[in-house]
């Protein structure tokens, strides 16, 4: 396994180092950068609003005490209700202007998150597309369903109701201390003093729950994994009855995940009290201060009220403050996943300056080609291996002789550790990528679906087909009649009741699929092996015909597949042991000759 997919693979651990965690943060807050940079005047937007609201609903208090000061005894001394009245109306002002802004501000955030999150949530899939296979080989599909699924959401948790917790705890504390400090700076100094305790209780909660946050995300992605696991592999787990085995299993992860929650509880439960604690011996402080200064006649109780107001209002947005912490924690845990993913880079990249190669004849070449998977053993050591073009080659051997191996080069799902492997004289890590698609095609066992219906899984490799061209290319490997006998033929949608397919009818879809792309390569790697005899007989007939003017390796344990091969190459721990025409081979008294009798005797 490569370095880079180590790298992904330990981002599931719970601990880091403390160089690890210093540049995590920096890789998530260098995609948070990137992902509001193009909205950058929105967000300005956003800041503006925010402040304009905050700084109005500050002005309250200060009006009650301005009422209770001034309004209350100009009323009851003389009947003077001018200063009542404007009182009174500006408070009603700062309370619809605030309420305004605030839904002006809810609605701003809305679209400033959505279209963060909608380009985040394609940049995940784009880019988890483009890696390479080594990726997608060790990177489980559980935990990029989690990527996508489970962490996108914490993340638009934090963008949509996080940042107005973060605002209105922070940016309204800040605005409620400087009106505190105008109107009585002494009740401001003892807010400052009790912010000396605070700042140490901050800091523990935000220590302890980065830690017990980023926890919770391993413990979940690690359930995902298994449920996912679980339920694509249910066929097996039925048949070998795991489910009470499943059961425990999950259960267990389970029950991590929740304890990992209940000690962000429990922290929480710390946190919340202290800060209750802390902001009452404030409250306590101010008044029985600003009570004692209004019997020496140096302080007014409309004063009192307005200082009391603004303590009150500096510490209760405190308790949003740890719930943006909350989310905060819980979006850095799942923002570092994410970014792990985004900065993985692909094993095998595009070339630089790819070249172009039209009408490929098929002729390949490996070139002394050292390969093995990561960090493990090699597979091919120094293979050559050249192959003309428009020759049909069968490639056997045990079980690790490197047959698939072969095949995934060609393709270049993999690159070699060393030499080259060429298409028509170009090395495949310098032609250009649509050139390589469109030039070699491999057929696997694993024949999939997708979502559709039956003709657009065989126009998968040419969506621009038309009806005739489908049709014929369904006939040449005998899948034609299958589909006519579906309910809606062509046109049946393969994940819908009635339009179920067997095994076997899958990998003829996948042959009609590989030929109407009409690559000048073709590799079938085990692809018959689906099949019943009748069928894969009538593959060969269909092969025979359809291969006649292109490249073909043909990877397959059943020698009946061989029997159409010009060329059959025998493999044993990724050399070449045995070249020859099926004939020869046959004829002669080395490993093929030996497997053909086996195969022959069995068949008897």
């Amino acid at each position: 396994m490569s370095s880079t997919v180590q790298g992904v693979a330990g981002e599931d651990r719970d601990d880091y180092t403390r160089g690890e965690s210093r540049e995590i943060r920096a890789r998530s807050l260098r995609l948070l950068i990137s992902l509001l940079a193009p909205t950058k005047w929105r967000v300005v937007l956003v800041a503006a609003v925010v402040v304009a609201q905050t700084a109005i609903r500050v002005v309250g208090p200060a009006l009650l005490g301005i009422g209770l000061n001034t309004a209350l005894p100009a009323v009851i001394s003389g009947a003077d209700w001018g200063p009542t009245w404007f009182v009174v109306g500006a408070y009603a002002v700062t309370a619809v202007l605030g309420a305004s802004l605030l839904a002006w501000y809810d609605i701003l955030a809305a679209r400033l998150t959505q279209n963060v999150l909608l380009d985040l949530r394609r940049r995940v899939f784009r880019h988890t597309q483009r890696l390479s296979l080594e990726f997608h080989e060790s990177y489980t599909s559980g935990r990029i369903i989690s990527r996508q699924t489970s962490d996108l959401e914490t993340i638009r948790e934090l963008l949509n109701g996080g940042l107005t917790q973060l605002v209105n705890g922070v940016l309204y504390g800040v605005f409620t201390l400087i009106a505190l400090m105008i109107i009585d700076w002494q009740s401001g100094v003892i807010v400052l003093i009790a912010c000396v305790p605070l700042a140490f209780l901050m800091r523990w909660f935000y220590r302890r729950s980065q830690l017990a946050y980023r926890q919770t995300r391993v413990h979940s992605a690690r359930v995902i994994v298994k449920f996912v696991e679980t339920m694509t592999g249910i066929r097996a787990g039925k048949a070998f009855r795991t489910e009470p085995r499943n059961d425990v299993e999950f259960g267990h992860l389970a029950g991590e995940y929740r304890d990992a929650n209940i000690r962000v509880i429990r922290l929480f439960g710390t946190f919340e009290p202290g800060l209750m604690a802390i902001a009452a011996f404030s409250i306590g402080a101010v008044v029985f201060w600003g009570g004692a200064r209004i019997t020496w006649g140096e302080f007014t109780v409309g004063a009192l009220l307005a200082s009391v107001l603004y303590v009150r209002n500096f510490f209760t947005p405190l308790q949003e403050v740890a719930m943006f912490i909350n989310s905060f924690q819980a979006a850095s845990a799942a923002l570092e996943k994410v970014s792990g993913v985004l900065e993985e880079e692909p094993s095998v990249p595009d070339p630089e300056r790819p070249v172009s190669l039209h009408g490929a004849t098929g002729h390949l070449l490996f070139d002394n080609v050292t390969f093995g998977y990561g960090n493990g053993r090699t597979i091919l050591p120094e293979f050559t291996l050249d192959i003309s073009d428009g020759q049909t080659v069968a490639v056997v051997g045990t079980t690790g002789a490197g047959k698939s191996t072969l095949a995934k080069l060609v393709s270049r799902f993999y690159d070699p550790s060393s030499g080259r492997v060429t298409l028509d004289g170009v090395d495949l890590r310098d032609l250009a990528p649509e050139d390589l698609r469109r030039a070699i095609v491999m057929v696997t066992q694993e024949a999939y679906l997708f979502s559709g219906t039956v003709a657009d899984n065989i126009a998968l490799g040419k969506p621009d087909a038309t009806m005739e061209e489908i049709v014929a290319a369904a006939k040449a490997v005998g899948a034609h009649t299958f589909i006519e006998q579906l309910p809606d033929g062509y046109a049946t949608d393969v994940n819908k009741r009635g339009g179920r397919v067997s095994a076997g009818q899958r990998q003829l879809v996948s042959f009609a699929r590989a030929f109407l792309a009409d690559p000048a390569v073709l590799i079938l790697d085990e692809a018959t092996a689906s099949l019943d005899i009748p069928s894969e007989r009538m593959i060969q007939d269909a092969l025979q015909t359809l291969l006649a003017d292109r490249t073909a390796i043909i990877i397959a344990h059943r020698l009946s597949t061989v029997e159409i091969a010009d060329r059959v190459i025998v493999m044993e721990h990724g050399r070449v042991i045995e070249d020859g025409t099926p004939e020869q081979l046959i004829s002669g008294t080395g490993t093929f000759s030996k497997l053909h009798r086996a195969w022959r005797e069995s068949l008897v």
